[in-house]
């Protein structure tokens, strides 16, 4: 009883406006459906070579740090509103055009342009939550934020796979209609909202002097905190690609295991992630919050090269897991509280390039680790790493925003 209290009692409090942003997040990534059978759509589709899929794929990332980049720095000139909406309505003729291009050259165009649009969302959107949460809520709104991402890429890989069977040009057009439903859905229910917001707003500027904020390109306590925020996501992202590749060729795991220890994973944040971030901020400091998430997600790995079984495998998930949950949504609860008032879309946009630029990177190290010295070396050094990425955080987050317990 006390754990479904404790559980309950992590939804009490958020604003209606942190759930439809919820709703719009747990849409719009239901239908992000694409990205995990692109490279199937090129490979037999297409029949690009394995080598020329990967190249394309590679735009995919070049976009996200575009996107993050484009998408912060013009939010703090016209508002998360329109950012948010534009993204949004513009996906949809833009998924409908990738079927339209059948070369490497014409693909990796459309993925590129595709990309940055979807991505100019994702810092709009972490504004918008710091605008409408209560100041005690902020993380919690933000957890509420990836339980909707994490319950969406659930859902959008089992549909894609339905749907992909079916016809390619079906999944992209499924795909454009859910853009178009998150993006109807976020302007009707934001529009009066964001009108009253801004009415507020320049109020408070007629009695109140504006102080330039400064930029966080140039705030070098920020930079070294986003160097480790990509080093950590390094680490954090092989789920996505050495790991699969672990479980298929060094633990021998049917695709089909592989897909449940996967959804394993997704069912596991949705359900923890609301109560564990609650127990963070009551009883820790961010910066022990920040070592303890990097660590645990560092042991979860480092476990695998010692052993492979499945008992281990479901346990080092499950240490995943947990430690995402504690160092995820305190990154960008961290990014909100060192930006000011003015360039929150910025400082949220260079945090988000720190992990775009670490889906770049991770897939192409990590697999070259494990071919040239081997998956033990892989996961070691990975531990290693995490260890020493915990300990910067520890220091690093007092040294930029003090310790506190949550976000004041």
């Amino acid at each position: 009883m006390k754990l479904i209290y404790l559980y309950t009692n992590s939804f009490k409090g958020l604003s209606k406006e942190s759930w439809m942003l919820a709703l719009v997040m747990l849409i719009n990534r239901a239908g992000s459906m694409v990205l995990p059978f692109l490279g199937v759509y090129m490979t037999n589709h297409l029949h690009f070579s394995i080598e020329n899929t990967g190249i394309v794929l590679s735009f995919f990332g070049i976009g996200s740090v575009i996107g993050s980049w484009l998408g912060g720095f013009i939010t703090d000139k016209i508002g998360e509103y329109k950012v948010q909406s534009f993204s949004l309505l513009l996906s949809v003729p833009l998924f409908c055009l990738i079927p339209v291009f059948k070369t490497e050259v014409g693909v990796a165009a459309i993925i590129l342009i595709q990309s940055i649009v979807s991505d100019a969302f994702r810092p709009a959107n972490s504004v918008a939550i710091t605008k409408y949460a209560k100041p005690e809520n902020i993380t919690r709104a933000f957890s509420l934020n990836r339980m909707a991402v994490n319950l969406g890429f659930s859902i959008g890989p089992a549909l894609g796979g339905i749907l992909s069977a079916i016809s390619y040009e079906f999944l992209f057009f499924a795909n454009a209609f859910t853009a178009l439903s998150a993006g109807i859905l976020y302007i009707v229910f934001f529009k009066k909202r964001n009108k009253l917001a801004r009415l507020k707003a320049k109020k408070i500027k007629e009695v109140i002097e504006i102080k330039k904020d400064r930029s966080p390109y140039r705030d070098s306590k920020f930079l070294l905190y986003c160097f480790f925020c990509m080093l950590f996501s390094i680490c954090f992202f092989q789920l996505f690609s050495t790991l699969t590749i672990f479980y298929k060729d060094t633990a021998h795991l049917s695709q089909q295991s592989i897909g449940y220890i996967l959804g394993y994973s997704g069912f596991l944040v949705v359900l923890l992630e609301m109560g564990l971030v609650q127990v963070a901020e009551k009883y820790f400091s961010l910066a022990v919050t920040m070592f303890l998430g990097t660590f645990i997600c560092g042991l979860s790995y480092a476990m695998l090269g010692f052993d492979h079984g499945m008992l281990t495998l479901v346990l080092s998930m499950s240490l995943l897991c947990v430690g995402e949950i504690w160092a995820l949504p305190f990154m960008v609860t961290i990014t909100a509280l060192r930006s000011g008032k003015n360039n929150k879309g910025a400082y949220m946009g260079l945090n988000g390039i720190s992990f775009s630029i670490a889906f770049i990177i991770t897939p192409y190290l990590g697999t070259l680790i494990a071919e040239k010295l081997g998956f033990t070396t892989l996961w070691m050094g990975t531990g290693i790493l995490a260890t020493a990425i915990a300990i910067a955080f520890y220091f690093i987050v007092p040294w930029m925003i003090g310790d506190r317990k949550h976000a004041e």
